[in-house]
């Protein structure tokens, strides 16, 4: 059996809040209509390996930023099947707009934004299965660019799920987990699985060769300037080809500063760095100098290093408990 849990925090701007207080570690929620018309309901259940989240909203924004990626926490996939309304989600430069009937999988563990629309006015309503990375993720042919990915409506894979999650709904049974990897299966095969690229020696030698050097990238970020040049040498590889693993990251680059901006983040939470000079903190992650690093800083949580800093000081002094980054950011984003 699965135990229950109830989410019914009301309606109106008090609503809102309690929504917000209870998220703020995942994403920051902005109504799209007045304050005082909003109304949000949600029930959870664990079956099996994953976590069934049905929820009933007026229209919604979601937005799960870098900085909520940046706490970690979260690695899981999301299977969302729309029972009325609308939803549009959008991950980068990946999108999905879903009505009803319509399924959507979603990488929890990259920033994105989820509007709930509805229909004329009415309420959106959905039901979603979440689940573990290591569940999802090795059935899928591509699981880095997978986010997004539509299953139509009056396609089978979709009817096949909506029939599996109003089941699991209305009647969890001992053989939850079967159902949640029988789900699973489906999705994969409907967005490319793994099992489909089995025979393709290439292809599986370039996720083995992008996990690799991703290892390698977090591994030295204090150490190795990291340039494309330093790791097409260690990987003996062409530029061309280490661009195109990292297509799906946005780009090395990217990849590799919004890994130095995630360790920054870590590291002005610690007290060892609170006598620390940004100056120094920003040489010891590559940057080319203070200015820069705060622009980047800024640009990726909302706020400078320096007022990172300040605020994770203010929460000791008040508290006497050290913060953590998420911490911080949510005291933040309440603000």
């Amino acid at each position: 059996m699965s135990e229950r849990s109830t989410s019914d925090p009301g309606r109106g701007a008090s609503a809102l809040e309690a929504m917000r207080a209870a998220t703020a570690d995942i994403c920051n929620v902005a109504p799209l209509g007045a304050p005082d018309a909003f109304q949000v309901a949600s029930v959870t259940a664990a079956i099996g390996n994953g976590l069934l989240v049905e929820s009933v909203s007026t229209t919604l924004a979601y937005d799960r930023t870098p900085a909520h990626i940046a706490r970690g926490g979260i690695d899981h996939f999301q299977i969302t099947l729309c029972l009325q309304g609308g939803m549009h989600f959008t991950s980068g430069r990946r999108q999905a707009t879903l009505g009803r009937g319509d399924v959507c999988l979603i990488d929890m563990a990259q920033p994105n934004r989820t509007v709930l629309s509805g229909d004329g006015g009415a309420a959106t309503r959905l039901v979603s299965i979440i689940v573990p990375r290591s569940v999802m993720a090795p059935r899928l042919a591509h699981p880095d660019s997978a986010t997004a990915s539509l299953l139509p409506g009056g396609g089978r894979a979709a009817q096949l799920l909506g029939s599996q999650l109003s089941a699991l709904r209305d009647s969890p049974s001992p053989e939850s987990r079967v159902a949640v990897e029988a789900m699973a299966d489906i999705v994969a095969g409907a967005v490319g699985s793994a099992a489909e690229v089995d025979g393709d020696v290439e292809r599986a030698d370039r996720r083995l060769l992008l996990a690799m050097i991703k290892r390698h990238i977090e591994a030295n970020l204090e150490i190795e300037p990291l340039t494309a040049e330093d790791l097409c040498r260690r990987f003996q590889m062409s530029r061309a080809g280490l661009y195109r693993l990292f297509e799906a990251e946005g780009g090395l680059a990217r990849f590799v500063q919004e890994q130095r901006l995630n360790l920054a983040l870590r590291r002005l939470a610690a007290p060892a760095s609170r006598n620390r000079r940004l100056i120094d903190l920003a040489l010891d992650l590559r940057f080319s100098g203070d200015s820069t690093f705060v622009r980047a800083f800024r640009r990726r949580f909302g706020l400078t290093p320096g007022e990172f800093r300040g605020l994770a000081e203010a929460w000791l002094r008040d508290t006497g408990v050290q913060p953590g980054p998420g911490d911080v950011l949510r005291h933040v984003g309440r603000s």
